[in-house]
């Protein structure tokens, strides 16, 4: 049995290691949770970040970046801002009058337009290839600055992205919580009901017993890092901080102003986790593939994401939560100018816009420019691992610093990025 173990991939191991814990322990196994370090040695501003992923690519041109060109605008308009000569689509209306708050980047690039590379890129500053699988930007702060909350897990997805990095060739225990409906909170966390509470204690006790027995035997990574999940598991199980991932203890009140959909609760969810101190919450909103009809689905599509995030941004601040944390919009690429025989805009990876605001952002400015259709970047050339590179340093992480994969190969939390210093406060 040893041989055969060994001759498992990495992949394999895990699955063998989660499937005999959980036939043992009776739960299902999500490997987020640490029992490493969790003082936070961080030197940046943010300590959080709310990252909002807008799957499918975002029309730059019809929310951050509105074109008055007549080959471009189509039923899209310009609205004036909080701040003077900043204009934004009239989708936008209440992050509009807080303008003085966001930074757009209207300068970002990239070399694909094919969805599952384009968000892998913006996820980990890595190209999509087969022999390495890069870890995504909450993995990164979780392994180099360590968490908050020793009882909740150090990232958190929202939304059940597909094909998620999550912590790629780093251990197990850096995975994010996903969490697949921000209304059902994080699922698989109470014993089996088949189990009375002192039935389940003494599985443990005797999970305990063998799994002495099986490291030694065993001495793969693999085997610790499912070891150590499960002891923070039943942990989080008995933990008060559960209560942070159920948004029903919000009032109605509450509820209704984020808006009733995805991109509204995620946010609350969201912002419920950064108060108990959870480092990385990425909150996933599709789809904005508007190949065809986007002048009639990208009112209502543009007008959620105003909803939640203009409330997001306004209830971090009025609980003094929003000096500490990073909020993100990014998305994998933009729409093409020209709108096409579908009334619809295709993939465009020559130009689009990304935002963000709060912890260490100067709010109230515009980086870079694309041309007058929206075509191409003509001044501030953004890419991915830039953006990245940006939220690295507003956290403090080292952009420099190297750490390497089991395969010995060295990489970096933002790869060859540069930080756009004149967006950082």
């Amino acid at each position: 049995m040893e041989n055969e173990l060994r001759r498992l991939d990495a992949l394999s191991r895990r699955g063998f290691i989660e499937g005999l814990a959980k036939s043992c322990l009776g739960v299902s196994a999500l490997p987020f949770l640490s029992s490493g370090a969790f003082a936070a040695q961080s030197t940046g501003k943010a300590k959080h970040v709310i990252y909002l992923f807008m799957q499918g690519a975002m029309s730059h041109l019809d929310t951050f970046d509105p074109k008055t060109h007549p080959d471009t605008k189509g039923e899209t308009k310009a609205i004036s801002t909080s701040v003077s000569g900043i204009k934004i689509a009239d989708t936008l209306p209440n992050l509009a009058k807080i303008m003085n708050q966001l930074a757009v980047i209207r300068g970002m690039t990239t070399e694909t337009g094919a969805h599952e590379q384009g968000q892998y890129l913006m996820r980990t500053s890595y190209k999509q290839i087969a022999s390495t699988r890069h870890p995504f930007l909450g993995s990164w702060l979780h392994k180099m600055d360590g968490k908050l909350n020793p009882d909740l897990p150090g990232s958190v997805t929202i939304g059940g992205a597909n094909r998620h990095p999550r912590a790629g060739f780093m251990k197990a225990v850096y995975s994010p919580a996903p969490v697949g409906n921000a209304k059902n909170g994080l699922e698989n966390t109470k014993p089996p009901g088949y189990l009375s509470e002192s039935q389940f204690d003494k599985r443990q006790r005797l999970i305990n017993k063998f799994e002495r027995g099986f490291r030694a035997r065993y001495q793969h990574d693999e085997v610790q890092s499912y070891i150590d999940f499960y002891r923070e598991a039943t942990k989080l199980m008995k933990s008060q901080d559960l209560k942070a991932f159920d948004i029903n203890e919000e009032s109605k009140e509450t509820r209704t102003a984020y808006g009733e959909n995805g991109i509204g609760q995620g946010c609350l969810l969201a912002r419920r986790l950064v108060e108990k101190r959870v480092r990385f919450i990425e909150v996933d909103f599709g789809s904005w593939d508007n190949h065809r009809d986007i002048f009639t689905t990208i009112p209502d599509k543009a007008g959620q994401l105003d909803k939640a995030l203009s409330t997001l941004l306004k209830d971090l601040k009025s609980k003094g939560l929003l000096n500490e944390t990073l909020v993100v919009v990014g998305t994998e690429f933009g729409r093409t100018p020209k709108i096409n025989q579908n009334a619809g805009r295709d993939h465009h990876p020559g130009a689009f816009s990304c935002v963000l605001a709060g912890a260490g952002i100067k709010g109230g400015q515009v980086w870079g420019a694309s041309d007058e259709k929206g075509q191409s970047v003509e001044d501030g050339h953004t890419s991915p691992a830039d953006l990245n590179a940006t939220i690295a340093t507003a956290l403090g992480l080292p952009i420099d610093k190297e750490i390497f994969s089991p395969a010995g190969r060295p990489f970096k939390v933002a790869h060859d990025g540069t930080p756009i210093k004149e967006l950082l406060s």
